[in-house]
């Protein structure tokens, strides 16, 4: 068995990480999750999700109304 301890160290380092805001505008596969998730929670908290429903929007992306699409409740299957 071959223990790489330089790799180890490396997983470490990425373990630690937490979210910055410089993360939206790097190439790294941890800062594409880790701002992928900051921005899943952001929203989260923003929108809610007891009975929420997605905003419609238009082509430019501002607000028509909050009366969107219902957000569905079923889990996801694969």
């Amino acid at each position: 068995m071959n223990k790489d301890n330089k790799g180890n160290k490396a997983y470490l380092k990425d373990a630690d990480r937490t979210y910055q805001v410089e993360d939206y505008d790097r190439e790294e596969q941890v800062s594409k999750g880790l701002s992928t998730s900051h921005e899943q929670v952001s929203d989260t908290y923003m929108e809610g999700f007891t009975d929420g429903k997605i905003d419609k929007v238009d082509e430019e992306g501002d607000l028509k109304t909050h009366n969107g699409e219902k957000i569905s409740k079923t889990p996801y299957k694969s």
